[in-house]
């Protein structure tokens, strides 16, 4: 079975072929890919991968509305679990875009309806031969790190979120050879 040239080790194996690039409309699962792409930034993803259930620990199953009300309590608890990337920009970052996701939700009916939106709802499937065709971003990721950004969200850089559209399934990176190409 053929699959994209990144996906080597158990974990990613196992990512790439359960989850990333299938479309997820789930705005708890949209929480949680947002956070960990932001964790992720610096970082490579098997590192963020190997950490995804003490982060689901930590921060309460990504539910935005117990994360929008930490308070700098739950900031020095956050810092001092050894199982997440203790940087304070990230913490405060996850919580901060807590906050602006439920905002998105007043606002759209959903996250999902608005970052959907950027695609009519329809994903959008690339014809990569290998992985070093796939770009880190997009004039469309960047039209979405900047619309993400005016609303007050951190840790949306145009890669990041770039990294977050193929996660979700916005977009589909699997290489033209892949077996998850065409699922």
């Amino acid at each position: 079975m053929k699959r994209c040239q990144w996906a080597q080790e158990p974990l990613m194996i196992e990512y790439h072929d359960k989850e990333w690039g299938i479309p997820i409309h789930d705005d708890l699962r949209l929480f949680e890919m947002l956070i960990l792409e932001g964790a992720q930034a610096g970082l490579s993803w098997s590192t963020i991968l190997k950490r995804r259930a003490t982060y689901r620990t930590a921060f309460d199953g990504f539910n935005p509305r117990k994360i929008a009300k930490y308070t700098e309590r739950d900031v020095k608890r956050l810092l001092a679990d050894a199982g997440i990337i203790r940087n304070k920009l990230k913490v405060r970052s996850a919580i901060n875009n807590a906050k602006r996701f439920l905002e998105v939700q007043k606002e759209f009916g959903s996250f999902d309806a608005y970052i959907w939106g950027f695609v009519d709802g329809i994903p959008i499937k690339n014809s990569f031969e290998n992985h070093f065709q796939i770009p880190a971003s997009t004039s469309l990721s960047d039209k979405i790190s900047k619309d993400l950004k005016s609303r007050g969200f951190s840790f949306v850089g145009t890669t990041i979120c770039y990294a977050f559209m193929q996660a979700v399934g916005i977009v589909n990176d699997h290489t033209v050879c892949c077996f998850r190409r065409h699922s």
